[in-house]
């Protein structure tokens, strides 16, 4: 990795940044604060004047990661209405991409073992980000009869789940997982099969 060659920027955000390509490269246990501190061209004692550990380093990415990940999903789900249905499999569609085009951090996001809870800021974001899936699942929901409409929160707990099983296994090259279907085939018509379970979509709809 090249030394990034810190001067007079903004240092914690090079940490920051830093520490992603690294996340990304050897996984959140796999390198040190000293390497953060090469790679962001300073000493390893500077780093200590922002983070008092790599655990706060990485929530520090995890925190601007959920903050990213908030406008991905307000926009998916606003790109959606006034349908809800369509709203509801855009916000499973930008959680994919999410994934795909920000892998430093998604890991820091889910797994690399940094509690949501470990601050208020990290948590207000994680459930901010929460939200748009559960709105997008109560808009949803509405059309289905109320003695068989489970809650919201199950709703949209069982597609992050799903899409968080297909980028796990299938959209982030896991080494022996191998689909002959692209994850955002499996994604969609794994939507689908939920979809049709609750009599959301007509069973012929392809």
């Amino acid at each position: 990795m090249p030394k990034r060659g810190y001067h007079h920027g903004n240092l914690r955000q090079a940490l920051v940044e830093a520490a992603l390509e690294l996340i990304e490269a050897k996984g959140p246990a796999g390198f040190t604060l000293s390497e953060t501190a090469k790679a962001a061209g300073v000493t390893p004692a500077a780093v200590y004047r922002h983070f008092d550990g790599r655990e706060a380093l990485i929530a520090e990415a995890a925190r601007q990661g959920y903050e990213m990940f908030c406008d991905v999903m307000e926009t998916a789900y606003a790109s959606g209405q006034p349908s809800a249905l369509a709203a509801f499999e855009a916000t499973g569609r930008a959680y994919l991409a999410f994934a795909r085009e920000h892998p430093g951090h998604y890991i820091a996001m889910f797994e690399s073992g940094v509690s949501v809870n470990r601050s208020a800021d990290l948590a207000a974001v994680a459930g901010r980000a929460w939200s748009v899936l559960e709105r997008a699942a109560a808009d949803l929901s509405e059309h289905i009869p109320a003695d068989r409409r489970p809650p919201a929160a199950m709703f949209s707990a069982h597609i992050w789940a799903m899409s968080h099983g297909v980028v796990e296994l299938f959209a982030r090259n896991s080494p022996g997982n191998k689909s002959p279907f692209p994850p955002e085939d499996l994604l969609e018509t794994g939507i689908g099969v939920y979809l049709r379970g609750l009599g959301l979509i007509p069973p012929d709809r392809t």
